[in-house]
């Protein structure tokens, strides 16, 4: 097992579960694919890089944070009324729907459909995890 340390620029491997403040287990890759990113990428958020810096392959460890130090607040601006029209009309558009949408400067970001009224649609733009404390559980696998 190499004793490497995490860095910025490193390339690490690891496993982590996300468990909301309710209980709700958000993902978990405990059971599945290792996830692998490099420090610095943008891939993970910058508290928990934070607290990877130092870790070497076989360290496990906790991070508890809190909304501000993950994705924030919900908040109302983030939800939309849309006309029905803006969607194809081969779309299924129901409650709990999650699309993708694209930004006038060509992002795309994902939208949580919250009510479908006639020609109205709802369109919640918070990211999923906001507004949530969260407990993150991570166990290095491997530091290059």
């Amino acid at each position: 097992m190499s004793s490497k340390i995490i860095e910025p620029g490193s390339q690490v491997e690891m496993h982590f579960r996300i468990t909301l403040d309710n209980g709700f287990v958000a993902e978990d890759t405990f059971s599945e694919e290792p996830f692998e990113f490099q420090i610095g990428d943008g891939s993970v958020i910058p508290a928990l890089e934070d607290f990877l810096l130092g870790m070497k392959a076989g360290d496990e460890g906790q991070l508890t944070l809190n909304p501000d130090q993950a994705y924030g607040e919900r908040t109302e601006e983030n939800i939309h009324q849309m006309p029905r029209s803006d969607f194809p009309t081969d779309m299924p558009v129901g409650k709990g729907r999650v699309v993708g949408f694209t930004t006038p400067s060509g992002d795309e970001i994902p939208g949580t459909i919250l009510n479908v009224a006639d020609d109205q649609v709802t369109v919640d733009f918070n990211h999923p995890l906001a507004g949530h404390v969260m407990t993150i559980d991570v166990k290095v696998l491997s530091v290059k």
